[in-house]
């Protein structure tokens, strides 16, 4: 069972998050396999409450991983099959100093090097990457659950062969992986 606090339960009420937000789970769907998220809604509930926001608009579905670099990490959730970037909602206050370590298997928020310019973007860690957290690289990079199930989906998808654009992105695998459907699980 979740631990809410009065604090958490107040700013999903005013940012106007509706009761999916109490969710304790999310299940993605994609090209590759099925994962399952299991969110922290205590230690994180700025990233869980804005995670759960592009879950519940139907926005995560068609984006792709577009960024996946063996034994690091796989980020999704901000392009379409196309590479076409998502609009996003305004960005968020970085919580990387929770006390949740960017450890294999988490799930943490993507930003700038703006600490606080995480919107829609996140990444799965493959191995514990501890120079992301805030007591290694301040303000460190939030971690707001982990995969509970189908991690081995995220594995294979460091395995698959990646690509570069002109611009300048690189590691996006050259069959995309995308997200065909994201269920939040209560």
């Amino acid at each position: 069972m979740m631990k809410w606090t009065s604090k958490a339960a107040l700013l999903i009420a005013t940012l106007g998050f509706t009761q999916a937000a109490l969710a304790e789970s999310v299940q993605f769907e994609t090209t590759l396999g099925n994962f399952t998220i299991e969110l922290n809604s205590e230690k994180a509930p700025l990233s869980v409450a804005n995670f759960i926001r592009y879950v519940e608009d139907g926005s995560y579905v068609g984006t792709q991983f577009h960024r996946v670099i063996p034994g690091f990490m796989a980020q999704g959730g901000g392009f379409d099959k196309d590479m076409l970037k998502k609009s996003s909602y305004g960005p968020i206050k970085n919580e990387g100093n929770n006390g949740l370590n960017n450890d294999t298997a988490t799930v943490a928020m993507a930003r700038t090097n703006n600490p606080d310019s995480a919107t829609r973007q996140f990444y799965i860690n493959l191995n514990n990457n501890g120079f992301l957290n805030a007591s290694q690289r301040p303000p460190g990079y939030a971690v707001f659950g982990k995969v509970t199930q189908g991690f081995d989906v995220i594995q294979e998808m460091a395995t698959k062969p990646t690509k570069a654009l002109p611009n300048g992105m690189r590691d996006i695998p050259v069959e995309p992986i995308i997200i065909t459907k994201a269920t939040l699980i209560k």
